[in-house]
């Protein structure tokens, strides 16, 4: 048997996330394995490093799987990219050691928020909106707070992970790109929409609709106000995924 790390980048929006579901249910896992089944000739089940909600893109996404067959990794993605949607491809491919496992060898996995202050035909397909100017400097404060190992369950949907709701980030900090304010986060480990609900308590506060210090409140104390919904999934991507 051979484990192969495949990289992935994808476009979400026609995908119901990452995590295969029932039949019928196109998701980003589902339709690799697929694929890969049938140019295998075998059953194929992969271990995604994240697992990204509906609507949520990668560029950065890793998989692993065990075969039995001895393809060439190059005739291997050359022949799942032509069988896999045009919004779905393998970038690389490579065997590792047995006991890797894409995700939970990893370390760190970054992710990345896209905001546009207007609503773009074009742009909107990989970006968020917050309708309005932002005040980027109250935005990059309370990004700095997040910084250290927090409980994290105020800024997420409910989960049965196992591990718990605290994270560790190592660096948080929106940045301009053009017409972009970009949220750069990195941490070891995410809940599930954690960076969606950050975005949006971020973007409250610097858009005048929240005041600065419920942020805090919610990042200390646990609770999230019943109002408050995650920042869209459009502007999401997972980066990178480190493993060192």
């Amino acid at each position: 048997m051979r484990n192969i790390r495949i990289d992935i980048e994808y476009d979400g929006t026609g995908f119901s996330g990452w995590q295969r579901q029932s039949p019928g249910v196109e998701t980003i896992q589902g339709a690799i394995e697929s694929v890969l089944g049938r140019i295998l000739q075998e059953t194929v089940r992969i271990n995604g490093a994240g697992r990204t909600d509906l609507g949520v893109h990668a560029r950065g996404q890793v998989a692993s799987f065990s075969t039995s067959s001895a393809m060439p990794v190059s005739r291997l993605i050359h022949s799942a990219n032509s069988l896999l949607p045009d919004t779905v491809r393998l970038t690389r491919a490579r065997i590792v050691s047995p006991d890797f496992h894409a995700r939970f060898s990893a370390r760190s996995r970054e992710y990345r928020y896209f905001l546009l202050e207007k609503p773009s035909a074009i742009d909107g397909r990989f970006a968020g909106c917050c309708h309005g100017k932002a005040d980027f400097a109250v935005m990059n404060r309370l990004a700095g707070l997040l910084q250290g190992t927090h409980d994290f369950s105020a800024f997420s949907k409910e989960s049965r992970d196992q591990h718990g709701t605290s994270c560790t980030v190592f660096s948080a900090r929106w940045s301009r790109s053009g017409r972009f304010m970009v949220f750069r986060i990195t941490a070891n480990r995410f809940l599930r929409s954690m960076v969606r609900f950050l975005v949006s308590g971020m973007v409250e506060a610097g858009t005048g609709r929240a005041h600065d210090d419920e942020f805090g409140t919610m990042l200390s104390g646990g609770l999230r106000r019943p109002t408050m919904v995650p920042a869209e999934a459009s502007g999401l991507f997972l980066w990178k995924v480190g493993y060192e």
